[in-house]
């Protein structure tokens, strides 16, 4: 029996898990999900938290409606971003009105305003307390691909 015909029935990628899952480097992982959660209103897979005997969170997972991200201390994979070594990323959120407000009145650093762009997204950025930074959009109308071309020339 091959590896592939041995492992046939199992679900690629397992169930609950989206093709593309982040993973975001912080020196405080625990820090991140309090922050996240109260400022962004992702909540834990708690679960999936690995818990050092010391009591440090080494890594864990993130719920983003119907997406997930891992956070995980520096290690092999990457330096904390106030090493230099950041990422940006997108998360279409249905409420970004409701969004723009909570993250405002929780004291986030917004890169951007929340505004509407002519592609079609309205959206807003932030950056979290380690230096990484989030964009928040929602999709408000189609744009024809004829009009918008010369936005990314």
């Amino acid at each position: 029996m091959t590896l592939t015909e041995s492992h046939s029935s199992v679900e690629n990628p397992p169930s609950g898990f989206p093709r593309i899952v982040p993973h975001l480097i912080y020196e405080d992982v625990a820090s991140a999900v309090d922050w996240l959660t109260r400022v962004f209103g992702f909540s834990e897979r708690t679960w999936a938290r690995h818990t050092a005997p010391d009591g440090t969170v080494g890594r864990t997972q993130m719920q983003v409606v119907d997406s997930v991200i891992t956070l995980g201390t520096p290690s092999v994979h990457g330096d904390s971003p106030r090493q230099g070594v950041s990422s940006m990323l997108l998360v279409y959120i249905d409420a970004l009105d409701e969004h723009y407000a909570q993250a405002r009145a929780a004291g986030a650093e917004l890169v951007t305003p929340l505004e509407e762009l002519p592609w079609g997204d309205r959206r807003y950025q932030a950056c979290d307390p380690e230096g990484h930074q989030w964009t928040f959009a929602q999709h408000v109308r189609d744009v024809e691909h004829e009009a918008d071309e010369h936005l990314h020339a």
